[in-house]
């Protein structure tokens, strides 16, 4: 019995699949789907009866369908007041799709009654796309069915209003290139709009004329790195982000449209209500100072700085200057950047609302790229990350060891918890704690039977090395930021005093017991890493990003040259004679005395910081702490080619 009703279920059940088989192939063909049928999935739509037809208000769209080239049309109805109804195509996920709309509230009045838009991450892009290719104007009678058609092949689309022969727009580039999914309208949920007779056609026998060639602009700036988002609530959006921000960034490269625009929603997601911001940077090398106009766009608000300093700050929002304001981005703002001789960091806070999230940015001429050369490391060791927030390493050359600072001072309650560590040349720690008890512990140097090394708290501290025990502590009168030192040939310390206050004292100089104010000024404003050469101190400015001389008999300061905006630690002078330096945030720099800059490392991306480091020049080799990071990492330099 069982294997009659088998045998007898067998042309059914082939029935049943040959009927779906021919659904399916009807469905993947096209046709007309009335917006009663069980194909729609609706989000926020109610199906109704407007002017005599089965209608939908709101937004639908049909999940069996794959659809990437090809025909969709549909009538609306509006009533002329504020809306956008239209199409949405190749949709991939419900933030990413592609939509065309029509504006009623427009049409007649401006050339933009017709809008495509990409939708990136959720974030329709209409204020970063518009003119030839992206809108256009159009009648939309009020109170009657208008039909809308809209054909798509490959990277390109065009738009029919009303039963037309000629499109209204002509799309020559889809932003998400050629993709494939499904199809549906989206609308209000008002009575401001309906739609009624939907129907699609897959064909790939659509004919396009190639669209033209697109070329970027001479001069555009097309090398930007962007963060992840942040809430504008948790950021100061006015002002440059602090060195920790600038850190936990998470910077990654972007790619640039041609037309020089950033559409940050391509690279970064909103994070739900209010609005959010990424930080933008490029940073270009000047030979010489200039000025040099940096025209640019931007939607919704902007912040800019050049080396740390603002230099602009505008709002483009949406309705946001007056009740028609779109706020759509082009070269529309001009700002006059004073570059100096060395790099320059460009960098934009990018605040979103709504509209579109992006940027772009032309210049008056010519701005060159940094030049890298990161082959010239070649990575000897790295220990494991046994070292608290390790700051500063030095070498002894008596003793054939390093010392390394572990400042492991973060976190309230930490005081006194900092240590050194003693380390050999090949990256075995002898011993890791070593000298205990110190606070902040930063910048060290040797002389003799001493190792000196600053607390940030505001003390120099003696070290007996031979029977590594703290002899004495030197607190220093005034002092907020305590970071590095460096002894010259008569026994003068010098250490630097990296604070904030404008009337503070930057450099001091101790000796026989006794403090003096050594130098300060804007010249050494927030000065931090030093080092001894020939007759002058080096000194790194993280106040305005350059690294100076100041002689040491007459306290002249020269500027050698500008790395930009970050915070300058570790100096040190190679056997050449050329100078090598860090910037904290994960980069370090060989620079000739001529102030030619060449990039040798960049750990932003990675994430660790290149403090205060030590070279071994018999060794040629370089030991970066990498703060955050717990470990201490060693490169061989190796020669310049050519």
């Amino acid at each position: 019995m069982n294997k009659r009703l088998i045998l007898a279920a067998g042309p059914v059940s082939a029935a049943l699949l040959i009927i779906s088989l021919l659904a399916a192939a009807a469905r993947a063909q096209g046709g007309a789907v009335p917006f009663d049928s069980q194909r729609w999935t609706l989000k926020k739509a109610d199906v109704v009866d407007h002017l005599g037809r089965k209608s939908l208000s709101g937004t639908a769209y049909l999940g069996d369908v794959d659809f990437e080239n090809g025909v969709i049309e549909v009538d609306i109805a509006v009533d002329g007041t504020r809306s956008y109804p239209g199409i949405i195509f190749r949709i991939q996920s419900d933030d990413d799709y592609e939509r065309f709309y029509v504006r009623p509230h427009r049409a007649g009045l401006y050339p933009d009654a017709l809008q495509y838009t990409p939708v990136f991450n959720g974030v329709a892009g209409w204020q970063l796309y518009h003119g030839s290719g992206f809108t256009a104007g159009a009648e939309i009678p009020v109170g009657q069915w208008v039909h809308l058609k809209i054909e798509v092949k490959g990277s390109q689309a065009r738009v029919y209003v009303g039963g037309a022969e000629k499109p209204a727009l002509e799309i020559r580039y889809l932003k998400h290139g050629t993709s494939r999914g499904t199809i549906g309208v989206m609308g209000p949920q008002n009575a401001t709009a309906y739609f009624s007779n939907f129907s699609y056609t897959n064909t790939d026998g659509l004919e396009f004329e190639e669209p033209p060639q697109q070329k970027t602009p001479p001069f555009t700036i097309t090398d930007w790195e962007i963060s992840r988002p942040f809430k504008t609530t948790r950021m100061n959006t006015k002002g440059y982000p602090s060195f920790f921000a600038v850190f936990n960034a998470q910077w990654h490269e972007v790619d640039v449209e041609p037309s020089g625009l950033v559409n940050v929603s391509r690279h970064a997601k909103r994070e739900g209500q209010g609005p959010d911001c990424v930080l933008a940077r490029t940073v270009v090398r000047s030979d010489k100072k200039q000025d040099v106009t940096l025209n640019f766009g931007y939607s919704d608000e902007v912040t800019v700085f050049l080396n740390g300093k603002r230099v602009f700050n505008g709002n483009s929002a949406y309705r946001s200057r007056d009740r028609s304001f779109l706020g759509v981005v082009g070269l529309y703002d001009a700002v006059y950047l004073p570059l100096e001789r060395g790099l320059n960091e460009i960098l934009l806070i990018v605040k979103e609302s709504f509209g579109g999230w992006g940027f772009m940015a032309r210049a008056d001429r010519e701005l060159d790229p940094p030049v890298k050369q990161h082959d010239r490391l070649v990575k000897l060791w790295e220990t494991e990350d046994v070292f608290k927030i390790p700051e500063s390493v030095i070498y002894d050359p008596k003793e054939e060891i390093l010392y390394v600072t572990s400042f492991n001072k973060l976190r309230r309650g930490s005081e006194n918890a900092g240590f050194i560590s003693r380390l050999t040349l090949d990256g075995e720690v002898e011993t890791l704690e070593w000298i205990t008890g110190l606070d902040g512990p930063c910048g060290m140097a040797v002389r003799g039977k001493k190792l000196y090394v600053v607390e940030s708290s505001g003390n120099l501290v003696e070290i007996d090395k031979k029977k590594g025990e703290i002899k004495k502590r030197y607190p220093v009168p005034e002092k907020t930021f305590l970071n590095d030192v460096i002894i010259d040939k008569p026994g003068n310390i010098y250490v630097t005093d990296t604070t904030n206050e404008r009337d503070g004292n930057d450099i001091y100089r101790f000796k026989d017991g006794k403090y003096e104010v050594w130098k300060s000024g804007d010249e050494v404003f927030r000065s931090n890493g030093i080092f001894l050469h020939e007759k002058n101190l080096l000194v790194g400015n993280s106040g305005d990003g350059m690294l100076k001389t100041v002689g040491l008999e007459d306290g002249r300061v020269d500027v050698i040259t500008c790395l930009g905006a970050g915070i300058i630690d570790g100096i040190r002078v190679d056997k050449d004679g050329n100078y090598i330096v860090s910037q904290w945030e994960g980069k370090i720099y060989v620079v000739t005395p001529s102030g030619e800059v060449t990039e040798i490392i960049d750990n932003m991306e990675s994430r660790l910081n290149t403090a205060d480091f030590e070279y071994v020049i018999k060794d040629n080799m370089l030991v970066v702490p990498t703060f955050l990071g717990n470990r201490v990492v060693a490169y061989r330099l190796m020669e310049k080619e050519g």
